[in-house]
């Protein structure tokens, strides 16, 4: 992203990046899916509650 701390105003700081996002290289898609990481929850006992 485009450095804008030397742009005062709002709209143009906006109009900056927006050009900066625009000219950068796409993002390369995952490799491995979304929350693949992420601790996974085990399923509650059903039936009689579980004292």
């Amino acid at each position: 992203m485009a450095n804008t701390k030397s742009v005062a105003d709002k709209a143009e700081r906006k109009k900056v990046k927006r050009a900066a996002r625009k000219k950068a290289a796409p993002k390369a898609r995952r490799t491995t899916p979304r929350g693949s990481q992420k601790k996974k929850v085990r399923k509650l006992a059903r039936g009689q509650s579980k004292r």
